[in-house]
């Protein structure tokens, strides 16, 4: 990560503000971890945010921001204005307004990020998913993770690099909690986070990365395209 915040499996970050905001809460770590200046406004309040209204607090600041993050998630137009699908705010965070947000500032400049669907495949490709998660965060990037029932996605999580090779973190906005995204369980739906245990939907870097040169935006390669899923919502 290239802010002085950061999350490692054991440590405690911050926590979901309503029953709803689990995904704006995943965002705005997100925000916090690739952005210094943000970072330190949440922990500190130092530099007031023109987005976000005023909080006395760091729990009051977080709370405020999340807030900010759904209405962009879940309005018509997302941050920058891009057109996005609407989403009643009493259902949470919709998959792809979180990857508009995403790109939005969330994740390093030039990201861009892509759905999968998990819910259906195999154990085998439920391990598949999980490397290339590994592959695609390596570099400091947050990915998301819907999780829950094997009816419904009811909760959302980041996903964060982890210490050592092949190794992932997860946060968990229900508790702040940040523990090891261990393969086996996700490969047999038992995750235990937040009483939810099937994984549904990721929302991750797609591997490549836009920067200007020149003028025009150009498209890098920022992680090594291995099999995977390949099921997209």
């Amino acid at each position: 990560m290239t802010s002085g915040y950061r999350l490692r499996s054991g440590d405690v970050g911050p926590v979901q503000q309503s029953p709803v905001t689990c995904g704006s809460a995943c965002l705005t770590v997100a925000r916090m971890l690739v952005n210094p200046v943000f970072a330190r406004w949440i922990t500190t309040g130092e530099g007031p945010r023109a987005d976000a209204p005023p909080g006395a607090t760091e729990k009051e600041r977080f709370a405020a921001y999340e807030r900010v993050v759904m209405g962009r998630t879940n309005r018509l137009f997302s941050g920058g204005g891009r057109l996005n699908i609407p989403w009643p705010r009493s259902l949470g965070t919709p998959p792809w307004g979180a990857r508009k947000e995403l790109e939005f500032g969330a994740s390093r400049r030039g990201t861009e990020y892509e759905l999968r669907v998990v819910r259906q495949l195999t154990r085998s490709a439920l391990r598949d998913a999980h490397a290339r998660l590994v592959d695609v965060v390596a570099d400091g990037e947050p990915a998301l993770l819907y999780l829950g029932n094997g009816v419904l996605p009811r909760h959302v999580t980041l996903v964060l690099p982890g210490d050592g090779d092949r190794v992932l973190d997860v946060y968990d906005p229900a508790t702040g909690e940040v523990s090891l995204l261990d393969v086996d369980r996700f490969a047999r739906r038992e995750l235990k986070i937040a009483g939810w245990d099937v994984p549904w939907i990721t929302v991750q870097p797609n591997g490549t990365r836009r920067v200007q040169a020149f003028g025009f935006s150009t498209g890098i390669s920022t992680a090594s395209r291995t099999s995977g899923v390949s099921a997209s919502a």
